[in-house]
């Protein structure tokens, strides 16, 4: 059975006007332009020095395109890019009439005028699902928060750090949040240099946790020595950033034990692979 849930922590952005594709462009880490009827484009607005700041889906509706991010971060994305806006045909506004929705475990079949989108990261996130109405749901939010923790993928602000956290830290090359052919965007150099150079050092890694779920922020050590910190969690899984060279270990964090799993759609170095 298809498993649907509303996210009331989530909300969404319009971005208008004729100018709409290639003002994103610009800003944004992924191609704009492949956000077609049906298929979402999940991207990342950085820092000029490549730093995470927001990241959202973004669903082509009409002569709009709808992002589709943190409830908590529409004031922050409306101010950034409202900076870059100049003298382009640009409209930008929050729609708060629109709910957002999460499908998964099945094809989902909204009744009215839903805008719906795959989720592009891994065939198992399924789908987004944006509606002037709650749609009747067959899940909770604390349902689709599990499953996107056992598919290792990162939430936001939940598990990423603002001006801290570089993109292929979190995933964003293996999970569709990056193109590396459509041109310069804001904070792409280093985005860049990261890859390219084999800078990464720490993965956003799914862990097991056997004990009290520590909260957010605990470090997280190897034999007393701190090799990452914990980020979300709900009961006895969660994410966490590590060390790359630990990511075979059993750890502990807090008065818990942690164990990292890989998952299917990571790629490490050979040395950890």
């Amino acid at each position: 059975m298809t498993r649907l849930a509303a996210l009331p922590e989530r909300g969404v952005i319009e971005v208008g006007g004729e100018d709409r594709i290639t003002f994103l462009q610009g800003l944004v880490s992924n191609d704009v332009a492949l956000a077609v009827p049906g298929r979402s484009v999940w991207a990342a607005l950085l820092t000029p020095q490549g730093k995470w700041l927001a990241d959202f889906f973004i669903l082509a509706d009409g002569d709009r395109l709808l992002l589709d991010c943190e409830r908590a971060q529409v004031p922050l994305l409306l101010q950034r890019l409202s900076r870059f806006r100049l003298r382009t045909k640009v409209t930008l506004g929050a729609v708060e009439e629109l709910c957002v929705h999460a499908a998964w475990d099945g094809q989902p079949t909204p009744a009215g005028q839903a805008v719906t989108a795959t989720d592009p990261r891994v065939p198992e996130a399924g789908w987004r699902l944006l509606s002037s109405t709650q749609l009747p749901t067959t899940a909770f939010a604390a349902d689709w928060d599990r499953h996107r923790l056992s598919l290792g993928l990162p939430d936001g602000s939940h598990d990423l750090e603002s001006e801290k956290t570089v993109l292929l830290e979190a995933g964003f090359d293996e999970l569709n949040g990056i193109s590396w052919t459509k041109g310069c965007y804001m904070g792409q150099e280093l985005t860049a240099r990261t890859k390219y150079r084999g800078l990464v050092k720490r993965r956003l890694v799914p862990v097991s946790v056997s004990g009290s779920l520590p909260p957010p922020g605990t470090p997280v050590l190897r034999d007393g020595t701190e090799v990452g910190t914990m980020r979300s969690g709900r009961d006895q899984s969660g994410l966490a950033v590590l060390r790359i060279e630990v990511l075979r270990d059993t750890l502990t964090c807090g008065s818990a034990t942690l164990s990292p799993r890989v998952p299917a759609w990571m790629t490490l170095p050979e040395s950890v692979a």
